[in-house]
């Protein structure tokens, strides 16, 4: 006979133990959660969307005043305020004065708010708080206090009714807070990439335009959209310092459907429709990078 071993186990820790989830309610409370969520979300996204299709219901009416009875939209909708509005006002001046101010805009407000966020970030120089608080300042002033003295500058330049003119105001608006996003996007790059340019040569500008630039990517992306909006949807500095119907920028040009004594709304319906196209192909070009840059320069004041 054999003899049998046996075995004896030993005892366990209850802790090692592992817990197998429990169907039931969290299960129920997680699903309903979700659903609640997703109604929360497509609500919203509705209520941000229906402005857009509103606008867009609206431009295909062929009378001005379709807007009072929309219902009656449905049974004669038509194009042909586009091709109105392509073919009888100046849109197309409106559109090259609106991308000469907004590209200008963004090409020289990005330009020396980088230099001027790098500056702040990696130099200590007497008063770069005081600084860069002095540019959060300028934003305090209201627009209404800004146009005299702004419209005596620009006068004395002759720069009234020019598009420099109008693009150096609107960096007066742009500079101070990209400056200060920028700021504290540059602020998240190590110190050690600098330190680096330099043992390899470079003098600050390369190191700056060579090394911390490519990195600064998604800021500068944020920096460019927040410029181009900011000139291309101003309306009070446009419609003071440009004289000429044929410099208006779109937001002027589209007051000129609305008098006292009359108002073509489903005019402006459609060229505010046509007006949107540059802006969305600027953000497709810029959405890789918008998110990270909103989201990276607050990491670090």
């Amino acid at each position: 006979m054999s003899a049998m071993t046996v075995q004896k186990s030993e005892p366990t820790d209850p802790a090692d133990t592992p817990v197998l989830p429990q169907p039931g309610r969290p299960g129920r409370r997680r699903l309903a959660t979700t659903f609640a969520s997703h109604g929360i979300l497509t609500v919203a996204s509705l209520i941000a969307l229906f402005p857009i299709a509103w606008l867009l219901y609206l431009s295909l009416g062929p009378d001005k005043d379709d807007y009072l009875h929309p219902g009656g939209i449905w049974d004669k909708m038509t194009f042909d305020n586009y091709s109105f509005v392509l073919q009888h006002t100046n849109f197309f001046d409106w559109m090259k004065s609106s991308l000469i101010v907004s590209l200008g805009t963004t090409v020289i407000g990005v330009m020396v708010a980088a230099t001027t966020g790098y500056a702040v970030s990696r130099m200590r120089f007497p008063g770069y708080r005081k600084f860069m608080w002095v540019l959060l300042v300028t934003q305090m002033f209201p627009i209404a206090v800004l146009i005299v003295p702004m419209y005596q500058i620009l006068s004395d330049l002759q720069l009234i009714d020019n598009y420099l003119g109008l693009i150096l105001v609107y960096c007066s608006t742009a500079v101070p807070y990209c400056a200060w996003l920028l700021k504290g996007y540059f602020d998240t790059i190590p110190f050690e990439i600098d330190e680096a340019g330099r043992v390899d040569g470079l003098t600050p500008f390369g190191t700056f335009a060579r090394l911390i630039l490519p990195l600064a990517k998604p800021g500068l992306a944020v920096a460019a959209f927040y410029s181009f909006i900011t000139a291309f949807g101003e309306v009070a500095f446009a419609s003071t310092f440009m004289l000429s119907d044929t410099k208006y920028t779109f937001a002027v040009g589209l007051q000129s459907f609305v008098s006292e004594h009359d108002a073509q709304r489903n005019l402006m319906a459609a060229t505010a429709v046509l007006v949107a196209i540059p802006v969305s192909a600027f953000f497709y070009l810029v959405q890789k990078n918008l998110v990270a840059g909103l989201t990276a320069g607050g990491t670090k004041g």
